[in-house]
């Protein structure tokens, strides 16, 4: 088979969130192998605007899909959903805390437990499912989709914002945690004039 993500034609959502997953354990397994602090929080920052951008386009597109055609899709959303919630929770956690400090990496280490818990349920149960019970060219189709949104996914409030209970969760208090992130993935400079 020759899946290629170069133009994103032969490949499905369920190749692109796994894809997702294993950068996300990637990013952690340089957050431990470096001492450096300010590098370990643009790590941190960074992996935590990718679970983010992930999550809600996970939320706005595939969560859908798995309710209408997976058997019990709706309480198999509803659990990923409370562990999404859990996720940004420590997330928060996560960027109020200084790099140097010793919670430091306890906090990584038990993000990385919740989001390998996480990805392991997905790419075990549902996954597998998702390729079940809906036709191909539909999930690279849903691909394209979840591909647009974490590119557009913004972490504030925003003309634009997606329409996801999480987003929408997660841009209340504490939205700072966010601010700054959004613009290191698109490369803006801090302050530009949507702010």
């Amino acid at each position: 088979m020759s899946d290629t993500n170069s133009a994103g034609t032969n490949v499905d959502v369920v190749d692109i969130l796994t894809s997702d997953h294993q950068e996300m354990i990637a990013l952690i397994g340089q957050i431990h192998s470096t001492p450096d602090a300010s590098q370990r929080r643009d790590l941190a920052d960074t992996l935590i605007a990718e679970v983010m951008r992930h999550a809600v386009a996970e939320e706005m597109y595939v969560y859908p899909a798995i309710e209408d055609h997976v058997p019990n899709g709706k309480e198999e959303v509803e659990h990923d959903k409370k562990e999404h919630d859990e996720i940004v929770k420590l997330m928060k956690r996560l960027e109020k805390v200084e790099p140097a400090d010793q919670n430091f990496m306890e906090l990584v280490q038990e993000l990385e437990a919740q989001l390998t818990h996480h990805a392991g349920d997905e790419e075990t149960e549902q996954f597998p499912k998702l390729r079940l019970h809906i036709p191909r060219e539909k999930l690279v189709d849903l691909g394209q989709e979840v591909e647009k949104a974490k590119k557009l996914a913004p972490t504030r409030p925003h003309p634009s914002a997606p329409h996801s209970e999480l987003f929408h969760k997660t841009v209340g208090p504490g939205v700072g945690m966010v601010d700054r992130l959004l613009d290191k993935l698109t490369h803006r400079q801090a302050g530009s004039k949507d702010d």
